[in-house]
């Protein structure tokens, strides 16, 4: 991998973080666990793998912007995942901010 290929890739998987942020919280509006979530946000074309999904519940769980249960579903244990209300609040802030930087970076020429 080249020098400018290997800056990208690293510029690439930052951006990707922040926004992979805000796309788990939007999502767990309505609840899921962590199959049906990984399932949904690839169905609007981000995947995220387990390896980066999972910590990043309990990040964000430890963080009190989201509550989990464990449950039977299906004969198996599940942990459900939802936005918790100061993620609620967060995400309406982080929400309003992503939609200024977009705004900004449109027109900029």
């Amino acid at each position: 991998m080249t020098l400018s290929e290997n800056l990208f890739e690293n510029l690439r998987l930052e951006l990707r973080r922040g926004c992979l942020t805000l796309a788990v919280l939007k999502q767990l509006r309505q609840e899921h666990y962590g199959y049906t979530l990984r399932k949904s946000l690839a169905a609007h074309g981000l995947e995220i793998d387990e390896s980066t999904l999972y910590p990043l519940l309990r990040r964000l769980e430890t963080q009190g912007l989201l509550v989990s249960e464990w449950r039977e579903e299906e004969k198996r244990n599940k942990r459900f995942y939802r936005l918790a209300a100061d993620g609620e609040q967060i995400l309406g802030k982080l929400l309003d901010e992503w939609k200024s930087l977009n705004d900004s970076i449109e027109r900029i020429q």
